[in-house]
């Protein structure tokens, strides 16, 4: 019998999606969840999702990375899943939902964008040559005046492997700041490669920039290979909170395997 999914595509990531309230799919098959990720072979995405029921919550998010392992929150994932719930008609234009690093918030907006509410970040580390913090996944910043000709798997590969980073891992992001608005361009761990857009990357890369500039509460609109973003927040303390990240997500295609 062959695996019923849905394709969505959030803002330069696209992500394979299954209803999985009944529990059937095997989660811990981690040659079966890279196979559907392989775009040679499989369906092809950056990731798989599992919308599952929960007690209190909406439902459940669970995200493996395209290697097939279980992986940390991500933000344009959360959109698509929302996006997702809403088809299946879970949801309304609102919702509350469990996630690997805690309970989110999300607003379906009339224009059809979903702002998912992150979760609030306690501290922004100073490294050497930029910043490190946990946007509910790992993520190192690294600000430069230009990003033209950057080798962003290079570059990207040297800090996720460095004697610091390599034993955890962590997501690497390059970013040009332009007043209120920020490129970026991300290394994925997990992938292993540079994607298109990342959703906790970007909300890392805002706060900060907000940080470095001494902003304590606004936003920045942002623009990733893959598309265009907005990132809002309020400064508490030595981190961040009331964090919004806002971005399409769009339904591609559903399948079934053979």
């Amino acid at each position: 019998m062959g695996i019923h999914f849905y394709k969505y595509h959030g803002a330069g990531n696209d992500f394979v999606i299954l209803d999985n309230r009944d529990l059937t799919f095997e989660a811990d098959n981690f040659s079966l969840v890279a196979w559907l990720c392989d775009r040679r072979f499989g369906v092809g995405s950056d990731g798989l999702m599992l919308l599952q029921g929960h007690p209190v919550y909406d439902f459940e998010m669970r995200y493996f990375n395209s290697d097939g392992r279980e992986a940390s929150m991500c933000g344009n994932g959360g959109r698509c899943i929302v996006a997702f719930a809403r088809q299946l008609g879970i949801i309304g234009s609102t919702t509350r939902f469990m996630a690997v690093d805690g309970p989110h918030e999300a607003v379906i907006e009339e224009g059809g964008d979903i702002s998912l509410k992150m979760g609030d970040v306690g501290r922004v580390e100073a490294v050497e040559n930029g910043y490190f913090l946990n946007t509910g996944s790992p993520h190192f910043v690294r600000f430069a005046d230009t990003l033209d000709g950057l080798d962003v798997f290079s570059e990207g590969r040297a800090v996720r492997y460095s004697d610091r980073f390599r034993k955890e891992g962590t997501n690497v992001n390059f970013v040009r700041q332009e007043g209120s608005h920020l490129t970026v361009y991300t290394y994925e761990r997990g992938v292993e490669a540079e994607t298109l857009a990342c959703g906790t990357g970007i909300t890392a890369s805002a706060l900060c920039a907000a940080l470095k500039s001494g902003l304590d509460s606004g936003g920045y609109s942002v623009t990733a290979k893959g598309g265009n973003l907005a990132v809002s927040f309020e400064k508490r303390g030595d981190g961040f909170a009331n964090i919004w990240l806002r971005g399409p997500a769009e339904f591609v295609f559903e399948g079934t395997t053979r």
